[in-house]
């Protein structure tokens, strides 16, 4: 035990009063939250060197504050993307386990996904911008605009993200048809409604695709100039997974020149992607600052999951969500 009889969590990103509030009240006895009073990278380092533990997402556990956290024995993510934003090979070296949040976040990336769609197909953002600067395009948007009945959608990875949201578009009348390394049974196919394809097919038939993979070396820019190609004119690429599965210059490029209709983002291979992107002068595109599973919902599903998953760690019982560092390693 450390000197104040507790288990220090410290929580890695800096974050407002609030978020801080929504944290503390998961917090369980015997824990002790360590939270960031500013984004700097002195305090991070000096509060990482009082933790035994640490939750993470958006900032990144690297390398270098994994080495300050001298005393860390359990670092879990809030979320499940850890590919990009956890030095996990550093952690597997010090025998360090890391464990992932699934709880919470498929329903709101889901319903995200899909309002990202709707978003993009109506033009909702380009519109609403033009409106409050007095210009009302009563018609002048009826060419590019389209509604999501009857279309086909590709969903490019089916785990927890991929078929929540097949469920929820049944009630919107559409085609869905996905692309998998893994095949769903055959009773998931028909309770889901959903047909397997190669991805080459999938990009050639959908008129919307959707992303929900994790980025690793096999999905880094799989979505390049020449899958756009492979795409409809007419379609959407929607994408809540992360920024590194689309080559984002390829993407300009394709929307620029009319290779597809539109495309809506939650992430970005740069995040912040700062002042000057591309794409933020591009009037078919919707754009959030990855904040998919950013609700208020899924945050409190997540931090209860997190401390009672701390709290087995250190009673020494089985840890839910584990990731496996050795299955990784072949993989990787």
């Amino acid at each position: 035990m450390n000197r104040t009889n507790q288990r220090r969590v410290l929580y890695l990103s800096h974050g407002n009063a609030e978020l801080y509030d929504m944290v503390r009240s998961a917090v369980l006895p015997g824990f002790d939250l360590l939270t960031l009073d500013t984004p700097d990278e002195a305090e991070r380092l000096a509060k990482l060197d009082e933790a035994d533990a640490v939750i993470c997402a958006s900032d990144k556990l690297t390398a270098e504050r994994i080495a300050a956290a001298k005393n860390l024995k359990f670092a879990h993510h809030q979320g499940v993307g850890f590919h990009d934003t956890v030095d996990w090979r550093v952690l597997a070296a010090r025998g360090i386990p890391l464990a992932i949040t699934p709880g919470g976040t498929a329903t709101g990336v889901a319903e995200h996904a899909i309002m990202l769609m709707l978003a993009a197909m109506k033009r909702l953002t380009f519109l609403d911008t033009e409106l409050r600067q007095g210009r009302f395009h009563i018609n002048s948007a009826r060419h590019c605009s389209y509604e999501l009945q009857g279309k086909t959608v590709g969903i490019v990875g089916m785990g927890r993200i991929g078929t929540g949201l097949a469920g929820r578009l049944r009630a919107f009348g559409v085609r869905a048809i996905y692309h998998d390394l893994i095949t769903l049974s055959d009773e998931r196919h028909r309770e889901l409604a959903v047909t397997k394809m190669p991805l080459d097919r999938l990009l050639a038939e959908a008129d919307i695709v959707t992303l929900h993979v994790p980025l690793t070396s096999q999905t880094r820019h799989l979505i390049d100039a020449a899958a756009l190609r492979r795409m409809k004119p007419t379609a959407f690429l929607i994408n809540t997974a992360r920024g590194g599965v689309v080559d984002e210059k390829a993407l300009v490029e394709a929307l620029t020149t009319g290779r597809i209709m539109g495309a809506a983002l939650d992430v970005f291979e740069r995040e912040p992607p700062g002042t000057g992107h591309p794409l933020f002068a591009l009037p078919n595109v919707v754009l959030t600052p990855h904040v998919a599973a950013g609700t208020r919902d899924a945050f409190e599903t997540k931090m209860r999951s997190v401390f009672e998953n701390l709290e087995a760690f250190f009673d020494g019982r089985p840890v839910e969500n584990l990731v496996d560092y050795e299955a990784e390693m072949k993989n990787s």
